[in-house]
């Protein structure tokens, strides 16, 4: 059997504003090819994207060296009905106390607001925080 992999999906208005944000959180890149019109196959390839559309349809963002999901954003020109169209959990490492996972955590939130994001609500062991559409996500620590 075949190792799973995901990919995800985040509908949105403004793929750019988003592609840069969600770089910058998790250290991702533009996958090569950068382009909608990837090989076919590709997710972006897929969506049967009108000729002659703008540059900001879709993007296509992966880590640089392969780890983790691949993140594909596509533009949408309606709000979906539920707020959130993709939760995503930002997990910080590293170990130590919960006083050092917390203010990894707390660290972590202030880069995303500075980013871009907005902080919405801290919890016990996350904090709630939303990319500049207001999709809401998690920043959270690696369970010690």
């Amino acid at each position: 059997m075949a190792a799973v992999t995901i990919d995800l999906t985040l509908y949105c208005e403004n793929t750019r504003l988003l592609a840069e944000f969600w770089k910058t959180a998790l250290g991702y890149v533009d996958e090569i090819p950068a382009s909608r019109h990837g090989l076919a196959g590709e997710p972006l390839g897929r969506l049967d994207l009108p000729a002659g559309a703008p540059d900001d349809e879709g993007a296509l963002l992966c880590h640089p060296e392969g780890a983790g999901p691949r993140l594909t954003i596509v533009r949408v020109p309606e709000r979906g009905k539920a707020d959130n169209r993709l939760h995503i959990d930002v997990r910080v490492p590293g170990s130590g106390s919960a006083a050092d996972r917390w203010e990894r955590i707390r660290a972590e939130a202030a880069r995303l607001v500075r980013a871009g994001g907005t902080l919405l609500e801290a919890f016990d062991d996350h904090i709630l925080v939303a990319d500049p559409e207001g999709n809401e996500f998690r920043v959270t620590a690696i369970p010690a």
